[in-house]
């Protein structure tokens, strides 16, 4: 766990300010989202939610988590007429260890996740989540609601009885998790009413008192995939807990991490640094963009460290503005030339292209998962921009399956599928 995800700071994290208010935070949170757990929100209507709405104004659309119903249906109409990529991609989950309908889940009261180690509960809740999700998406293509009560079997499970993560990767692991369930969630909740209310309304609490505290908290001196991974599950989970103020919270926070993350030329000579943070001074951003103090369009904070975690930083990206645009919400403009560059750069060396000496000292790790799809979609085939190292890669990796963290199937439900936020 903490080889992937362990977080840059000058200090302990571990003892920071926030984490010590945790505790009151928790209980404060708790009561609140009680209440709000426990009222009914609206069931959207295709008219009532067109355009792109103000967050204060906006009535959620339900699917609409990372996949909308457009999308789903364009999916599944791919995959019974036996196209490609879509069908091997089908293929691929359906016959995946996910895909089992005899799939056991193992949920746990706590899920302890120390850096550089995880122990069974920590693996167990992440592969839950996917399984769930993958059930979720074999439903919505074949009908069989044996898929969507397995999904909910699982989902059921972990709401009984988890009551909090702890150790020092407890927020990652809260976010990857929570991303996932929010995925899954929302797609079963929105199509399979046999999901009855008291079980939806005890997994809508499990997420507000197990995930949102975490997925919230303040890291802005953390490696920046953290802070994109943490706003991926709070923003899905918003959306359907229907919680508008989380869900403004997430836009806020893509809008100052991402520019962060991703250098252009136009944010001048150094990096912006990560509002709230002490990166804030060329030698601080240096050691903090892991040694790095060339920058050109496209470089990410976490390029020198890997592309690995570059690629979760691009995934998550996509999954935060691609839940806001079936929200309504256009997040994907203001960043898209940033997005581009941060595209097209990593993927041109993770196809083999020589590092050269400025960048890295000519070293490159070229680790990069199946994560480029969904912003690939939205750049290529809504706003017709070119992204050819881009397509290229994304081509080489299809069909994409899973990292078993929390990206999972995205040629299945992003490939050349544009879909309308309705």
């Amino acid at each position: 766990m903490g080889a992937r995800g362990d977080r840059w700071s000058v200090a302990n994290p571990l003892q920071s300010p926030q984490r010590r208010r945790r505790p009151v935070l928790v209980a404060a949170l708790s009561v609140l989202a009680l209440l709000a757990a426990c009222a009914p929100g609206p069931h959207v209507s295709s008219a009532s939610a067109a355009g792109h709405a103000t967050p204060a104004a906006l009535v959620f659309r339900h699917p609409g988590v990372v996949v909308g119903r457009s999308q789903l249906d364009t999916m599944r109409a791919k995959v019974r007429a036996g196209q490609e990529p879509w069908r091997s991609a089908y293929e691929q989950m359906r016959t995946s260890r996910y895909g089992s309908l005899a799939y056991t889940p193992h949920p746990a009261e706590v899920v302890p996740c120390p850096p550089n180690a995880g122990p069974p509960a920590c693996l167990a809740e992440r592969e839950d989540a996917i399984a769930a999700y993958t059930q979720a998406l074999l439903w919505s293509v074949n009908g069989n609601s044996a898929h969507a009560r397995k999904a909910v079997e699982i989902m059921d499970g972990w709401a009984q009885v988890i009551e909090r993560h702890t150790e020092g990767n407890a927020d990652l692991q809260t976010a990857w998790a929570g991303s996932t369930w929010a995925r899954a969630a929302d797609i079963v909740h929105a199509g399979y009413p046999q999901w009855q209310a008291p079980a939806v309304q005890r997994f809508k609490w499990m997420l507000r008192k197990a995930y949102l505290p975490a997925v919230t908290a303040k890291v802005p001196d953390y490696n920046g995939n953290w802070e994109l991974a943490m706003t991926d599950a709070a923003i899905g989970i918003a959306v359907f807990v229907e919680d508008h103020k989380v869900f403004t919270e997430a836009l806020d926070r893509y809008r100052a991490r991402v520019p962060a993350y991703f250098y252009l030329a136009s944010d001048g000579k150094l990096p912006k640094p990560p509002p709230g943070g002490s990166m804030n001074t060329p030698d601080k951003l240096a050691a903090y963009w892991f040694g790095q103090r060339t920058y050109r369009d496209g470089l990410g904070q976490e390029t020198c460290r890997n592309f690995m975690h570059v690629g979760y930083s691009l995934a998550a990206s996509g999954h935060i503005a691609e839940t806001a645009w079936q929200q309504g919400v256009d997040l994907y403009g203001p960043t898209a030339e940033r997005l581009k560059a941060a595209l097209e750069f990593h993927a041109r060396y993770q196809l083999g292209a020589q590092a050269p000496a400025w960048l890295c000292g000519g070293d490159v790790q070229r680790t990069m998962g199946p994560d480029v799809e969904v912003l690939l979609n939205h750049l290529q085939n809504r706003l017709h921009a070119t992204l050819p190292e881009t397509r290229e890669l994304a081509e080489r990796q299809r069909p994409g399956g899973t990292d078993d963290l929390f990206v999972a199937w995205e040629t299945l439900t992003h490939a050349q599928n544009p879909g309308t936020a309705v």
